[in-house]
């Protein structure tokens, strides 16, 4: 008997040639202006959107059940139980969708619809499995652009990522990338760092950046350090060499100090030494509460997560995802 030959990765083939995914968090007065011109696109195979309500506060579910209802394009609306962040959000919407590549976008306008094609004719016709956007100007305010330039350099050293590759969340994915990312379970997802284990096939176009159309950035500084914390601690262990190397250093900068107040006794009598003293003793004190926090930080990350700590809590899918899965299910049980 002949024996199919191993094809690694393999799924069924693609239902559209592009889906978007938008998480949707504090969305309702931008999220059906971004519906209605991403639906007037046209890209190669076909087009579906995603829309994720990461538990927002406003009406942002009933504006995009709405959109469901009238959409004249296929459209999946998924949403979470709570607020688990735009990462988590982006995971579950990547489990739900069904094209040959996916595009990542926010749902407040600042990324124009129209640089969709350009970005997804990149990605397709260059044969790329990451392609990420960068901005010749960013319209937002100043700590958040200081915050994105030192995270992004910052993964750098962190992450196996091309150096002066901006990591933005207007990024297009083919389906292999997809499929690898989503398998992902753990409770603290960060697409970038996903995707530099699964592809090395990346590149990078600019695209326009707009002003915010309505209200202010859901990102504050909480949020962006929390971020920060999921590429520093689940894609890496350098804050643990950091803290190894603090150690040493510390180690050596104690004997230095010995050796001065050795030499002090020996040729000046006796010191008072209390100066020295708490001088040491703070800067050992200080590195060893450092390297404790970011083993704690390690530690209790990886107890939620054995803990099972949920990624993401969905409460209701509908559309045309829900019903292919449907379909799928009742087919499996024929």
């Amino acid at each position: 008997m002949t024996l199919p030959a191993f094809q690694p990765n393999s799924a069924p083939p693609p239902a559209v040639g592009l889906s978007i995914v938008v998480p949707v968090y504090r969305g309702a007065a931008t999220v059906g202006l971004l519906v209605e011109a991403l639906s007037k696109l046209r890209p190669e195979g076909g087009l579906e959107i995603i829309l994720v309500n990461d538990g927002s506060p406003d009406n942002s579910g009933d504006v995009c059940r709405a959109l469901q209802r009238s959409a004249t394009v296929p459209l999946t609306y998924i949403e979470h139980a709570r607020n688990f962040g735009e990462h988590n959000a982006v995971m579950t919407g990547l489990r739900h969708a069904r094209g040959a590549y996916v595009i990542t976008m926010d749902d407040d306008l600042q990324n124009p619809p129209e640089e969709v094609i350009k970005l997804y004719d990149h990605a397709r016709l260059g044969n790329f499995d990451v392609v990420y956007t960068r901005y010749a100007k960013k319209e937002h305010e100043g700590w958040r652009n200081l915050g994105s330039y030192f995270a992004n350099k910052v993964a750098d050293w962190l992450i196996d990522k091309p150096k002066g590759l901006y990591l933005s969340s207007f990024r297009c994915m083919s389906a292999l990338a997809v499929r690898n990312v989503a398998r992902y379970a753990g409770p603290y997802p960060y697409i970038d760092g996903l995707l530099m284990q699964v592809t090395q096939r990346l590149d990078s176009i600019e695209v326009k950046h707009l002003a915010r159309a309505e209200g202010r950035s859901n990102y504050t500084m909480r949020r962006l350090i929390r971020l920060w914390l999921n590429l520093a601690t689940n894609f890496s262990v350098a804050p643990l060499r950091l803290a190894v190397f603090a150690g040493v250093a510390m180690g050596v900068l104690g004997l230095i100090a010995a050796c001065f107040v050795v030499a002090e006794a020996l040729t000046r009598g006796t010191p008072s030494g209390w100066a020295s003293m708490m001088t040491v003793t703070l800067l050992v004190a200080g590195v060893q509460f450092m390297i404790l926090g970011v083993m704690g930080e390690y530690v209790g990350r990886a107890f939620l997560s054995a803990n099972g700590k949920p990624q993401g809590v969905v409460r209701e899918v509908v559309g045309p995802a829900a019903e292919e899965k449907s379909a799928e299910a009742r087919a499996g049980e024929g």
